[in-house]
């Protein structure tokens, strides 16, 4: 039945990024130069890639009319070579059915498309259209691509920062409901961005100021972050240590090395321990902040 949830989002009607660049020629352009937009590809030996190549690709193919194969070895950018897909022990790959009660497939091609997914008559998946593009944001457009108002279509800058956490959360994983366990000190766990977001001083004390668009851009991928952002809050902050050039990301939001060719920015924002015998790159020295 949770398989089924996601083709019934047949009943929504979607109009595609095309019909979108009618009217936002100049953003639908941007936009489809971002990592998000490039989230999905097909390979010339009839395999799915998902992911942009920023850091991984992993492939994905049809078995037969009932399961799909999440290939065991990836495509890693820091080494330009192939080795084992992250949550694999061999190069075997592992198997999906179609139809699982969990729908893991489904949620793959889901979260990396935009759109209904439909099954072609071998049972093939095949996405509405291929990439995080505008309507995953934004929802689904057919009635306001027919007629432009501001309240037939999603604008996520005007939702809180809880509920573009949750936006964003549908695919990079949804925040930790209260009591509710988590480990956090598994290094894999940092890539759930709104997970760690969501326990930070910053986003808990911003008022609903700070959110994941006050760093990441809409429509375009986000350059290095500086320190202006964080100045807004922190006009003056007191170092007890050197930070010489130092930006406020590299010290605050530890990069953490997920495995020996992946590394994810810890969106906990804190005070870190990165040196020494107790270095920390996972879990704030500060008392951790709960809702």
């Amino acid at each position: 039945m949770v398989a089924l949830a996601f083709l019934l989002l047949a009943a929504q009607d979607f109009a595609g990024s095309k019909s979108c660049a009618v009217c936002h020629s100049a953003i639908a352009k941007s936009q489809s130069a971002t990592h998000h937009a490039q989230a999905l590809g097909w390979t010339s030996d009839g395999r799915w890639a998902f992911g942009a190549g920023v850091q991984a690709i992993t492939y994905v193919s049809q078995f037969d009319e009932d399961t799909y194969v999440e290939h065991g070895l990836s495509w890693y950018r820091k080494s330009g070579e192939l080795s084992l897909t992250p949550g694999h022990a061999s190069r075997e790959g592992a198997v999906y059915r179609t139809f699982a009660p969990d729908a893991n497939i489904m949620r793959c091609f889901q979260c990396h498309s935009t759109g209904r997914l439909r099954l072609t008559r071998s049972r093939a998946i095949e996405p509405g259209e291929s990439g995080v593009r505008c309507e995953t944001c934004h929802g689904a457009g057919a009635a306001h691509a027919a007629q432009p108002t501001p309240s037939n279509i999603r604008n996520p800058s005007r939702l809180t920062s809880a509920a573009i956490n949750d936006l964003c959360g549908q695919c990079h994983r949804m925040p930790p409901a209260a009591g509710s366990a988590t480990n956090f000190e598994n290094p894999w766990n940092v890539r759930h961005q709104p997970v760690y977001f969501s326990q930070s001083a910053c986003f808990l004390k911003s008022g609903g100021r700070l959110s994941c668009l006050s760093c990441h851009g809409t429509h375009e991928d986000s350059p290095p972050l500086g320190g202006a952002k964080c100045a807004e809050c922190h006009p003056k902050p007191e170092h007890t240590t050197p930070v010489s050039s130092n930006s406020c990301v590299s010290c605050h939001m530890p990069r953490v090395n997920a495995s020996p060719l992946l590394a994810f920015t810890n969106h906990w924002i804190g005070v870190y321990r990165l040196t020494g015998p107790r270095a920390n790159p996972l879990r704030p020295r500060q008392q951790r902040a709960r809702r």
